[in-house]
């Protein structure tokens, strides 16, 4: 080899997530940014995180609430750009998944705004 195998030069490690994944890749930066060559666990996190906030959360009445305001969200995402829910927008495919499980769960929990039918 002609020396490139001996550098000292920390190789980088960036993801380019897109609009879905943005929010997902954040939580996982939160606990630490994967080193080169070590798998991405944000794929994982945007299916494990909406669904056990949906074992946990498990109501169909609230759960469907946080969906409305999350499709609105989805929908009328240039609306809110600049205004109060300006925060919210970049969470708004969080909150869509999350609804979707918290009402699946509250389904098959037969729960209803905290009221077993």
């Amino acid at each position: 080899m002609d020396g490139f195998d001996n550098h000292q030069i920390a190789r980088p490690t960036y993801f380019k997530p897109n609009v879905v994944m943005d929010a997902f890749q954040n939580i996982v930066d939160t606990y630490g940014v994967p080193t080169y060559l070590e798998a991405n666990p944000a794929l994982i996190s945007a299916v494990t995180f909406p669904w056990l906030f949906g074992m946990m959360f498990g109501d169909m009445g609230h759960g469907s609430i946080l969906l409305a305001v999350a499709l609105v969200l989805v929908f009328g995402a240039e609306r809110f750009k600049d205004g109060p829910l300006a925060g919210a927008v970049p969470l708004r495919y969080l909150f869509m998944f999350m609804g979707i499980s918290a009402t699946y769960c509250g389904f098959i929990y037969n729960e209803f705004f905290a009221m077993q039918t």
